[in-house]
């Protein structure tokens, strides 16, 4: 999607162009040959739930009231006190 996104061949603004799952596909085919991933309903699933965490990711780092979250780039996971944690799920 990186690549996709780089090239702009199906970049429309913040969003992808009708048809980039069929690419998506065809790429993941050369890669992977076997693995029979399909655009749908494989491929869109995934997006979905990379959408998803993304949001909430994006919402500890960057939201309101949430500075005391950080990012530990070493080990790529957000970091919080507990107190701090159990304050947020709740």
């Amino acid at each position: 999607m990186v690549d996709m996104h780089n090239v702009r061949t199906f970049n429309a603004d913040m969003r992808f162009k009708a048809g980039y799952l069929n690419e998506l596909e065809k790429m993941l085919e050369k890669v992977l040959p076997h693995a029979m991933l399909k655009a749908k309903p494989n491929l869109e699933s995934k997006i979905r739930t990379l959408k998803r965490d993304w949001v909430i990711v994006y919402d500890m780092l960057s939201g309101k009231n949430n500075s005391d979250f950080g990012w530990d780039e070493y080990r790529q996971v957000v970091v919080v006190e507990d107190a701090v944690w159990n304050s947020y799920i709740n």
